[in-house]
């Protein structure tokens, strides 16, 4: 595994001047484009690496699975009235696709949903910053990993589109709490800065049915930890969430800090991470990473 994480790594970092760093996000357009890392995190406690799989990163839109499962244990099959499951087919942005369909989002990993989520957490979570963090680190184990102040005061400064879809649902009475909470919540849980290693770890409990190695009790239950394998698989990756179905087939997820994680159901988890992106928003050196260890070690579910 380390031999082949090595050469791998070796042959796709150079793609990185294919794309370009996320700059709509200010503070995200100064980290180094050509730094890449993978890890392999498995369900036996092995852990491979290979390049900068210790350097910690902006999470961005992967922090959208650890606050849906936070969501879906407190809420249960109610969160599913607020919130749909499907393909969105529009940019992960989409104001339009919102208003048609009356304030409810299409799913919980586009924006619109994942601020939705943002507002169960705020609502049902007396300090619900703390609390996410809290999780996060619980499933890393390890108390270091924090919020990026200058990622989250960026985000806060230019984040108006998200700031309009969250007023449109709120004017629809899919958000319950006050709109700027909401949307303090969700720039919090992107900046959070974590390490491709980390990251395997803490998601390990979806590749295990909800059951995280070496802790207690489950994170999730069997059922909650499939739906949201399953919403990986249809929209985890932006509009090329169909692609990487086709290509990869496993449940996945992308953000535009670079990291693209996907779950391998009953062994483990792959994380890469490389800053410059696609057309899609997704990483390019990232996406070469995961999709050839996949064909490499035939991890597809299909």
């Amino acid at each position: 595994m380390q031999e082949l994480l090595d050469t791998l790594l070796s042959r796709y970092q150079p793609l990185y001047t294919q794309g370009k760093v996320a700059d709509y996000i200010p503070a995200l357009a100064s980290v180094a484009p050509q730094q890449a890392g993978i890890a392999v995190a498995t369900l036996d406690g092995q852990l491979f690496t290979a390049g900068d799989a210790h350097q910690r990163f902006s999470l961005q839109s992967v922090s959208k699975i650890f606050a849906l499962v936070m969501a879906m244990n407190r809420l249960g099959d109610s969160l599913w009235q607020r919130v749909n499951m499907e393909p969105s087919g529009q940019p992960f942005n989409s104001i339009v696709q919102l208003e048609w369909e009356k304030g409810i989002p299409r799913n919980p990993v586009i924006n619109a949903g994942a601020i939705l989520v943002s507002d169960v957490l705020v609502s049902h979570y007396s300090a619900s910053k703390a609390a996410f963090l809290s999780f996060i680190r619980r499933l890393a184990a390890t108390e270091t990993i924090m919020a990026d102040a200058v990622v989250f005061q960026s985000e806060l400064e230019h984040g108006n589109r998200n700031a309009a879809l969250a007023y449109l649902m709120k004017s629809f009475g899919n958000i319950e709490a006050d709109v700027p909470a909401v949307l303090a919540q969700y720039f919090h849980q992107c900046a959070i800065a974590i390490s491709c290693s980390e990251l395997s770890r803490a998601l390990l409990f979806l590749a295990n049915r909800g059951v995280q190695p070496g802790l207690p009790d489950a994170v999730c239950s069997r059922r909650d930890a499939h739906r949201v394998n399953a919403i990986l698989s249809t929209s985890g990756m932006y509009d090329q969430s169909g692609e990487f179905a086709f290509n990869v087939g496993l449940p996945a997820k992308s953000g535009v800090g670079g990291a693209i994680v996907a779950i391998v159901p009953q062994y483990g988890v792959i994380t890469a991470w490389s800053p410059p992106l696609n057309r899609y928003g997704n990483s390019v050196v990232a996406m070469q990473l995961i999709s050839h260890l996949a064909e490499e070690l035939g991890l597809s579910l299909f």
